[in-house]
């Protein structure tokens, strides 16, 4: 068998979770859990990347506008004023750039949040459908060894696929 798991992993990995899981796995309910998991994921993920590429282009084009109509004043504005519009225009445009800035961290904070909730969800799911090793729980050892479940759980699927047992 291939090194899937590094040896620490392997040494949470009991004899008993194993075999377990090899039960969890015989009707093939588990192979269907984890795909529709899978896909929840895969579109929750999509839809968030698309989300924060609206707000970036978004961004983009207030800051367009913003320079549009700064360089539009420049145009109009006469010698003497000049120094006094170019110091507010600064100031505007550092304002914008503040505003980005802070609705970026608020949006990428709202991802890590919702991801965060998906990995609740999926190990809510996993351990009600009786798979062993899942749990809730944020304890990054743990996390890694459920990722490494999963994994496991997703190649015996393609082993089976690619077999045609079911």
């Amino acid at each position: 068998m291939t090194q899937l798991w590094s040896s620490s992993c392997q040494q949470r990995l009991s004899y008993d979770i194993l075999s377990n899981l090899a039960l969890a796995l015989i009707d093939g309910t588990v192979f269907e859990i984890v795909q529709g998991l899978l896909e929840i994921q895969h579109l929750t993920e999509k839809n968030l990347y698309n989300q924060r590429l609206k707000l970036h282009s978004e961004h983009r084009a207030l800051k367009q506008e913003l320079l549009k109509k700064h360089k539009e004043a420049l145009q109009n504005c006469k010698t003497h004023n000049m120094a006094v519009l170019r110091a507010a225009q600064q100031r505007e445009l550092e304002t914008l750039e503040q505003r980005v800035k802070d609705e970026q961290r608020m949006m990428d904070e709202k991802i890590v949040l919702e991801l965060d909730q998906k990995v609740i969800d999926q190990q809510n799911t996993l351990e009600k459908a009786g798979v062993p090793g899942f749990y809730i729980t944020t304890n990054p050892q743990e996390l890694t060894l459920q990722m490494n479940l999963l994994e496991l759980i997703l190649k015996m699927q393609q082993k089976v696929t690619e077999s045609g047992i079911c």
